[in-house]
């Protein structure tokens, strides 16, 4: 099992002078003190622990992550009594980004073992050409109970200054993309392939339609094809954050086309939002929606403003013996 959860602002309790998380200190606009800062870990362990229940198994095998401060928070997460037992490993470096929120790859050690890892800067420009500090883009390759994958996570550029305008911003993170799939098709033709991350786009979006060309159909793909499963979620009107009543698929996975093809031993099986109950807030305006820390200034004590999204994947096995 892939996963992807956006963590909402997890940050520690300490204040680092090189980014900006004054607000995230007890005495800062949201008093994140040490009693929030440990119930926070906790609900995100339960949420992480809990994304296999549906299907009988376990928390994910790969979780990419967003919106982490730092190794610190990361090693707590995972160290949770309720994740300990399944022995996370952490891929994370302090990123760029000025709110000091990066992308982090966690993977259990048995199922994953990881050979490199590379973090591509997204390099962009406003309008009055100084540079805007944004989430670098993580590659990791290794071995997948001993198949070969690549994977990558993502946290596009939002959409402050609304979607039209800050979406120059996303093509360019879509681009980056495709310039890493280049670089790893030039090292293997045919490379299996998992891509994850909060997008701040939905997958009829244009980077996704018109840069990456991402498939929404399976039919006909070929190996070297992208596939996005979520669409077909999308167009059912699920999604994984939602904002004045409606519904958007930000967090997405999408694949190479050797994985629906059948031409690889591991292949996608579905794809799916963990929307459980208990992750979803209860009454009020916002019922329905993801149960999230903060609500209009106010804690309330919740996990994320986004659900978490997975993506399940079956391993095909060879016959020892045919029977012709």
């Amino acid at each position: 099992m892939f996963s992807f959860y956006n963590l909402e602002n997890l940050f520690d309790t300490l204040d680092d002078p090189k980014v900006m998380d004054d607000d995230f200190t007890p005495g800062g606009l949201y008093q994140w003190d040490k009693a929030r800062y440990e119930e926070k870990i906790e609900r995100l362990a339960q949420a992480i622990r809990s994304t296999g229940d549906k299907y009988g198994y376990g928390p994910p095998d790969i979780l990419g992550v967003c919106e982490a401060e730092n190794h610190r928070v990361l090693t707590d997460l995972v160290s949770h009594e309720l994740l300990r037992t399944f022995g996370y490993g952490i891929i994370h470096r302090d990123g760029p980004d000025e709110r000091g929120i990066d992308v982090a790859f966690l993977y259990r050690k048995a199922s994953f073992s990881p050979v490199s890892m590379t973090w591509h800067p997204l390099l962009l420009r406003n309008e009055e050409r100084f540079r805007e500090f944004t989430r670098d883009q993580l590659v990791v390759h290794g071995y997948l109970d001993g198949l070969p994958v690549y994977v990558l996570i993502n946290h596009w550029p939002s959409r402050r200054g609304g979607e039209l305008r800050s979406r120059p911003y996303r093509i360019a993170a879509a681009e980056l993309n495709l310039e890493i799939l280049d670089s790893i098709r030039a090292i293997s033709p045919e490379p299996v392939v998992i891509a994850m991350g909060d997008f701040n786009d939905n997958p009829t979006d244009y980077a996704f339609r018109k840069v990456l060309r991402v498939r929404k159909d399976s039919d006909g793909i070929k190996a070297i094809d992208l596939y996005n499963p979520m669409a077909a979620l999308f167009k059912k009107g699920m999604g994984s954050l939602a904002y004045r009543d409606s519904w958007s698929l930000f967090d997405q996975i999408y694949v190479s086309g050797n994985l629906v093809t059948g031409s690889n031993p591991l292949r996608f099986w579905k794809a799916g939002i963990h929307d459980p109950a208990f992750l979803t807030q209860k009454r009020g305006r916002f019922k329905g929606y993801p149960f999230r820390s903060f609500t209009s200034g106010r804690y309330t004590g919740g996990y994320s403003d986004h659900f978490p999204v997975y993506a399940l994947f079956i391993t095909q096995v060879k016959p020892l013996f045919r029977d012709d």
